[in-house]
């Protein structure tokens, strides 16, 4: 009688917890919420959220790569967020120039050419837009040497897309020009193209954006893709300058004479 009291009781507690268990597995498939198996990515993303703006500009400004490279990962975050404070900018035009304008040696040797950090760097400034990151993006494309980067100063300029006085049209310009006489792209090319479509409508004078398209065009060095979406932009742009003139000549047109003579009339 005994044992079938002791089977009865362990049986019921066992019986119990399994119950009290699957019920607080369903609660937490209700609500989402599991503190247990909480991820520690949402936990970095809770961190990163709370990382002062001072830090971050520090952590840009050190001469370690892995230091840039984890600024690089806050400041993602942050812009994402809608957090462009003058320290988040600070830091991206730190990383944007980082070995160009701003360069460290040793013996001579420029140690902290960081091509893939100023490349994000460019792509994230063109995140936050405005006038300042504009003129930081134009000097990135007009200074920097390596094509990547250029790139992504240039697709960041065509995505903000500020142009006063034709001014970044005329840079990409130059930037494709150089570019294209010391080492031509594809790559670069094509962001290039597609800045300047962009731009197009906010460009006054369209001549030099129109010389490095039809180059761009021209060229067997950029691949066939390129060299069609080239002549694409072209065929475009030709359709809008007849149709601007065909406007224009037919709103210009003078209208026919009405005959005022008063003999006739009597």
């Amino acid at each position: 009688m005994k044992l079938s009291k002791k089977i009865f009781f362990t049986v019921t507690v066992v019986t119990v917890c399994a119950g009290l268990y699957a019920q607080e597995q369903k609660v937490q498939k209700k609500d989402g919420s599991n503190s247990n198996a909480k991820s520690e990515t949402s936990v970095e993303n809770e961190y990163l959220n709370d990382m002062d703006g001072t830090v971050i500009l520090t952590l840009a400004q050190s001469e370690e790569y892995d230091n840039k490279l984890v600024a690089l990962q806050y400041l993602e975050t942050s812009v994402e967020k809608g957090n462009t404070s003058d320290e988040v900018v600070a830091a991206l035009d730190q990383l944007a120039g980082e070995g160009i304008s701003t360069q460290t040696r040793k013996n001579g040797r420029l140690m902290n050419n960081y091509p893939d950090i100023r490349r994000q760097a460019c792509l994230l400034l063109g995140k936050i837009g405005g006038e300042h990151s504009k003129n930081t993006l134009k000097n990135i494309a007009l200074a920097d040497n390596e094509p990547s980067v250029q790139a992504a100063a240039i697709k960041s300029l065509g995505d903000i897309g500020i142009n006063a006085n034709d001014e970044v049209t005329e840079a990409i310009a130059y930037a494709n020009l150089r570019n294209r006489v010391l080492n031509p792209t594809s790559s670069m090319a094509f962001e290039v193209l597609n800045a300047f479509e962009k731009l197009s409508a906010n460009t006054q004078n369209k001549k030099a954006m129109i010389d490095e398209i039809s180059h761009i065009a021209a060229d067997s060095h950029y691949n066939s893709a390129v060299r069609k979406h080239a002549l694409d932009i072209l065929k475009n742009m030709k359709t809008d300058s007849s149709d601007t003139s065909s406007t224009k000549k037919s709103s210009t047109q003078p209208e026919p004479a009405v005959s005022t003579d008063t003999n006739n009339a009597n």
